[in-house]
């Protein structure tokens, strides 16, 4: 079933409402959804690589907002939230990140929305462990992004070699990244 919607969700992006779908898609996978929207962005951003920031802005922008769904979630309807992820496979999961949320802060969520692990997660998380929402918004603001204009610009520099590798190795390509973030920041506090 999800093989399926994986492959619907693909199929949006040649869509004459592509953006819209777009932006439907990120929302929703940041509160709820199992696919991410990189799945249509990819193929978006091949076909028209003069918009690709435009579509990652429209993927940052729609991913924060799904994830103020995913905070209230977590934050206002508690069983919901445990419910969610139950559903998607990430019930020993809560647990887990109210200790890292405990122990390191906005860094789960910068670390956290930059990876392939489900941002549903990381939302509903922060709710449940009623994390600052500001600190909240502004790190999804920043870490997802960092992600979808990293995307973006690489599929629309290096085309679809880079989708492929991007694909197959996207923990690789997501830890890069995360190095370079934590590094900015590091070399920031330490220079100010």
């Amino acid at each position: 079933m999800l093989h399926r919607l994986y492959f619907r969700v693909l199929s949006l992006a040649g869509h004459r409402l592509a953006g819209l779908w777009l932006a439907i898609i990120a929302f929703a996978e940041s509160s709820f959804f199992p696919i991410p929207p990189d799945v249509m962005l990819a193929p978006m951003v091949m076909a028209k690589p003069d918009k690709a920031y435009h579509y990652a802005a429209i993927c940052t922008a729609a991913s924060v907002v799904g994830g103020m769904l995913g905070y209230a979630i977590g934050f206002y309807l508690e069983p919901v939230g445990h419910w969610i992820l139950a559903l998607t496979g990430h019930t020993g999961g809560v647990a887990q990140f109210q200790q890292w949320f405990a122990k390191w802060g906005i860094w789960v969520i910068l670390i956290k929305g930059l990876t392939p692990i489900p941002y549903k997660l990381v939302t509903i998380a922060s709710g449940l462990a009623a994390f600052s929402f500001p600190m909240f918004i502004a790190a999804s603001v920043v870490t997802r992004g960092a992600r979808f204009f990293l995307v973006a610009g690489l599929i629309k520099h290096f085309g679809p070699q880079m989708q492929e590798v991007i694909e197959r190795r996207m923990m690789l390509v997501t830890s890069i990244v995360l190095i370079v973030l934590v590094g900015g920041f590091v070399a920031v506090k330490l220079l100010g």
